[in-house]
C-alpha cells in the first residue's frame, strides 16, 4: 500500500470505530478487553497516544522512562484517558485526520488500529467488516514482521490461507480461516482460534501468548 492510502486506512478505521463506540453504555467501558489487563477504554486511550505522540515525545517518554517500554506505554495511556468515557472517545475522535505517530512503520500503526479495535470490538459483541484490501496488506506485514509485536516467530513453520482473500504464506501444517482471523491470531489473540481450522492450529495453540 502506498503511504497516503496507508493514512486513508487509518482514518477509516478510527472513524468507523469511533462510531461503534459512540452509542456504548456507561458500564460497557469497564468491558474487559482482549488485552490482559486493559479496560475497552483503556484500550481506546491507547489508541489515541498514537496519533498524537511525535517521534520527538516518544523518544523523550522513553528516556522518562528509563527505557522501560512497558511503563512510557501506560503514562502516555494515563494521559489520553480524560475524565469520563464520553472524554476518552472524544480524545480518540480528535485523531481522525491526524499524521502524527510515533517512530513507526505506518502500517504498523493500521496493524495496531485494527489489532486493539477488534481487542475492543470482540468482547463488546461488536463486528466490523474491514476492507479486504487493508486486511491482506495487514496479514502480509504481520506475517514477515516481528517489529512492534511478535507475529512472524509465532507462525514460523506454519501454512496460513485466508478463505476470503489472496493472502497465504508459509510451508508447513495448515491454518486456514478469514483473514482478520488470521492477523489476530498472529498477533496472539486466543479468543480467534475458534474462527480457525487446520492441522497447524495444535501448533499454535503452544506458542507462547
Amino acid at each position: 500500500m502506498e503511504i497516503a492510502e496507508v493514512w486513508q486506512s487509518i482514518d477509516g478505521e478510527r472513524t468507523a470505530l469511533a462510531g461503534q463506540l459512540a452509542g456504548l453504555q456507561p458500564e460497557q467501558w469497564d468491558t474487559s478487553s482482549l488485552c490482559t489487563g486493559l479496560s475497552v477504554r483503556e484500550v481506546l486511550a491507547h489508541l489515541t497516544a498514537s496519533g498524537v505522540l511525535s517521534g520527538p515525545r516518544w523518544f523523550f517518554g522513553v528516556l522518562r522512562a528509563r527505557f522501560d517500554f512497558d511503563k512510557q506505554v501506560a503514562q502516555r495511556l494515563q494521559e489520553q484517558l480524560g475524565a469520563n468515557p464520553a472524554e476518552t472517545l472524544a480524545r480518540f475522535e480528535a485523531t481522525i485526520g491526524s499524521r502524527t505517530s510515533p517512530p513507526v512503520p505506518k502500517l504498523a500503526l493500521l496493524g495496531e488500529t485494527v489489532v486493539h479495535g477488534e481487542d475492543i470490538r470482540h468482547p463488546l459483541g461488536l463486528v466490523r467488516e474491514h476492507p479486504l484490501p487493508v486486511l491482506q496488506a495487514l496479514a502480509e506485514y504481520y506475517a514477515g514482521s516481528d517489529q512492534v509485536v511478535l507475529a512472524r516467530s509465532r507462525v514460523r513453520g506454519l501454512r496460513l490461507e485466508a478463505e476470503d482473500s489472496g493472502f497465504a504464506t508459509g510451508e508447513g501444517p495448515l491454518i486456514r480461516g478469514k483473514t482478520l482471523a488470521l492477523i489476530m491470531a498472529m498477533t496472539g489473540r486466543k479468543a480467534y482460534w475458534p474462527q480457525l481450522s487446520g492441522p497447524g492450529l495444535a501448533r499454535l495453540m503452544t506458542q507462547p501468548g
